[in-house]
């Protein structure tokens, strides 16, 4: 019953579409310009650097302060870490696939970055610099958020495998699974992208295609 709960409340507050609500106070539906999603690269790229903080700020807080109560809540729990993990990944499907928008929402990389400084700062330092590093060299903020869904996965797996979690051993492996699901996610929404990656046509995030 607490997952059920806890999917249903980030789903909830994963509706909160920045992207799109920002958009409109422009006047604009943000999902029929750019890459016709209502993330933050798109905000960006759409409606300039503001509205792409903006965007993230929103995407990201909406995933925090859930996961951060749900954590708070059952922080005393061998199930603290597992319940927290499902309100952000309800907040992923909530951002990602919205009831009111025809399921038509973001990516949820911003989201997948407020269940990684809710979890472990660990995991947050590591994957920060690696996008950082990533973007400033490449230019693709696609492939630095290809790189932080794997490095959120592998880590979590590690540091839950150590019991750095205290989560019962009954429930690592379900632990492991929600893991993989925002991962899986996270690649799956990028399915386009990763193609243009491969063909050399993906749209960086400053100056001209290479090649």
């Amino acid at each position: 019953m607490e997952r059920v709960f806890c999917l249903v409340i980030g789903y909830v507050f994963g509706l909160f579409q920045t992207g799109y609500l920002y958009g409109r106070m422009n006047g604009i539906d943000i999902r029929q310009h750019g890459s016709g999603n209502s993330g933050t690269t798109n905000a960006l790229r759409v409606l300039g650097k503001k509205a792409g903080l903006i965007v993230f700020a929103g995407d990201f807080l909406k995933t925090v302060i859930p996961c951060v109560a749900v954590r708070l809540l059952f922080g005393n729990s061998d199930m603290g870490h597992l319940l927290m993990m499902y309100t952000g990944f309800g907040v992923i499907l909530g951002h990602n696939y919205p009831c009111y928008l025809n399921f038509k929402g973001g990516k949820g990389i911003a989201a997948t970055a407020g269940i990684l400084v809710a979890t472990d700062w660990r995991i947050t330092l590591v994957c920060m610099i690696a996008f950082l590093l990533i973007v400033i060299l490449t230019r693709y903020v696609s492939l630095g958020s290809l790189v932080v869904v794997t490095i959120f996965l592998i880590m979590n797996v590690w540091f839950a495998a150590r019991g750095d979690y205290g989560l019962a051993p009954s429930h690592i492996l379900e632990y492991d699974l929600i893991v993989g699901a925002i991962t899986g996610m996270g690649v799956w929404r990028h399915h386009a992208n990763i193609d243009r990656l491969l063909h050399g046509t993906e749209n960086p995030l400053w100056g001209k295609k290479k090649g």
